[in-house]
């Protein structure tokens, strides 16, 4: 389990998007950065909105039936299943996370309909081909997935690497799948405070990166429109939460087919 002493990723954001499974630590670091840069909410609600009308796009009118979610996060409401499964029972998800925290909620919380399946794998972002490998045991890897991966890349330092991982754990599935993105963008003044707070707080650390870094991770993909825009404006619509009166947001987000 992790440390209750200190603040940790998944408990944080758990915390800005409404949910229970956060200690006193992670609340009292949400809290300062709150009063530093009070749009950080905005972020964290929009992007899990997002995340709702990407699984629902890609559910319903492309008809993937199969997801991969990589830095699931803790559980909370409208999981990728959930979304999935309500469009298509049939739906096969799997999540990956490598945080003992998340693993444990996960098992507790994740379910599925009987026609299709829900599991979780404890792994690594940073060894691609060992997740594809697990994942197969789920999914069938010669037909398309829906690769998500939600404010996650941001714990790889790197951005040459990160690119790296994303292209690798692409290259493992066939044409016709499509990639989904969103994370935080060093866009303001704003933004760039808070993740310097956070940094300094004694959690594993996590790098706002720009619009470009965030495009470049779709190169070689077929953006689906609207492209690479702010969390809010990709394909608003009436089926889900309503997002914070479309506001402004410093995060972006993209999905891509694989051709």
């Amino acid at each position: 389990m992790s440390d209750p002493t200190r603040p940790h990723s998944a408990r944080f954001w758990n915390y800005f998007v409404g949910g229970e499974d956060h200690y006193e630590v992670d609340r009292q670091i949400g809290d300062e950065i709150k009063e530093i840069f009070p749009g950080l909410v905005d972020v964290a609600v929009t992007s899990r909105h997002f995340l709702g009308r990407a699984v629902r796009h890609l559910a319903g009118e492309v008809g993937i039936r199969q997801f991969l979610d990589i830095g699931t996060g803790l559980p909370t409401a409208d999981n990728t299943h959930e979304v999935a499964q309500r469009v298509a029972p049939d739906a096969r998800i799997v999540y990956v996370d490598n945080d003992p925290t998340v693993l444990t909620h996960a098992k507790a919380l994740l379910t599925s309909t009987p026609e299709g399946a829900t599991t979780y794998l404890d792994a690594d972002l940073h060894r691609p081909e060992a997740v594809l490998e697990a994942a197969a045991g789920t999914l069938d890897l010669s037909r398309p997935v829906a690769l998500i991966i939600l404010n996650t890349l941001g714990h790889v330092v790197d951005h040459d690497q990160a690119r790296d991982l994303v292209r690798r754990l692409l290259a493992g599935l066939p044409s016709g799948s499509h990639l989904v993105i969103s994370d935080s963008t060093a866009t303001s003044e704003g933004m760039i405070a808070a993740s310097r707070a956070y940094n300094a707080s004694g959690a594993v650390p996590y790098y706002v990166r720009s619009i470009g870094e965030i495009a470049a991770f779709f190169d070689g993909l077929d953006l689906v429109d609207p492209g690479i825009v702010q969390v809010p404006e990709w394909r608003p619509d009436v089926q889900g939460p309503t997002d914070p009166a479309l506001v402004a947001v410093d995060a972006y987000c993209g999905v891509g087919r694989k051709p």
